[in-house]
């Protein structure tokens, strides 16, 4: 088997990346580790830990994706967090709106919620019994 591959990024496509940059920084605890100028606007954030890093960005803006009438399976941001109905309440309170219906728990014992940010796009709130990764 050939060197193990490690994950550096995940893009999306948005049609504001400079305003989803800043409310994921602000809300989502991520911080700017590289960004670009216009017309994309490039912003990479990492996340609370520094391993794990998204890409925003506005690249051809008539390919966007609809996210907010996707279904939140087909596309999220999976975070792990602590109290998922304190973070989830914070969130809506910052302008993200409930899209399970608040949070709820799985067969697993672990709490979950869907939220969209202010621009539709789905989160996901995982506090889990157990890690996933440790």
């Amino acid at each position: 088997m050939g060197a193990q591959l490690r994950f550096e990024h995940f893009a999306i496509n948005v049609a504001d990346p400079v305003a989803v940059a800043d409310w994921y920084c602000a809300n989502l605890g991520m911080q700017v580790v590289r960004r670009g100028d216009p017309p994309g606007n490039m912003h990479f954030l990492a996340d609370g830990n520094g391993t794990v890093v998204i890409e925003i960005y506005c690249n051809l803006p008539d390919q966007i994706p609809d996210y907010a009438n996707m279904h939140p399976m087909l596309l999220h941001l999976a975070f792990d967090v602590e109290d998922a109905q304190a973070v989830h309440d914070r969130l809506v309170a910052a302008g993200a709106t409930s899209a399970s219906g608040g949070v709820t728990v799985n067969d697993a014992g672990d709490s979950m919620a869907m939220l969209r940010d202010p621009w539709g796009f789905c989160l996901q709130l995982c506090q889990r019994v157990e890690p996933m990764v440790r």
